[in-house]
């Protein structure tokens, strides 16, 4: 498994993966018809648009075959020093093997390189993920509530208060 800075070449393999991951995770919280609704295409022209962005940084994960089975973007907020970890998407078959947190040091890394003093982190309380930015060292910032396709959702924001909070 490599983790890489991602290129345009990329947008079609991490669209990929950023729609079938929310099939996947999503499948119990989103509404179905929702989740079934998203197309590649669609994403792949999203990841485009994002990759060509100056202040957003995508990073994939490949297997040993060189296909692309996860990716993570951040960026600095313009008008501070914080920094959002925007996402970490990974296919259900590779989670747990770790690469979810060689994706997160690649992301803490750049944070550090743009001198952010803080990261956010946006999650549904219902997604299980959200233990996995606890467990390297995110707390619990506010509870938001959110609607996702007609759904009532609650979002949670975790923050690393500095980058020393990251836990590796």
């Amino acid at each position: 498994m490599h983790v890489r800075r991602a290129v345009n070449e990329d947008t079609e393999g991490f669209a990929r993966v950023h729609v079938d991951s929310w099939r996947t995770t999503y499948k119990h919280i989103i509404p179905h018809e929702y989740l079934m609704n998203l197309s590649y295409e669609q994403r792949t022209g999203l990841w485009k648009k994002n990759i060509s962005k100056d202040n957003n940084f995508v990073f994939v994960a490949e297997n040993d075959n060189g296909e692309i089975i996860g990716f993570a973007d951040c960026g600095k907020r313009e008008n501070n020093s914080a920094g959002d970890l925007t996402s970490i998407y990974i296919l259900e078959e590779y989670q747990g093997m770790g690469i979810g947190g060689k994706l997160m040091k690649q992301l803490f890394q750049q944070f550090k390189a743009l001198h952010c003093t803080k990261v956010f982190v946006e999650v549904l309380d219902d997604n299980k993920t959200r233990f996995f930015y606890e467990y390297y060292g995110a707390k619990l910032f506010k509870k938001e509530k959110i609607k996702i396709a007609g759904a009532a959702l609650s979002l949670l924001i975790y923050q690393w208060n500095s980058l020393e909070d990251f836990a590796i």
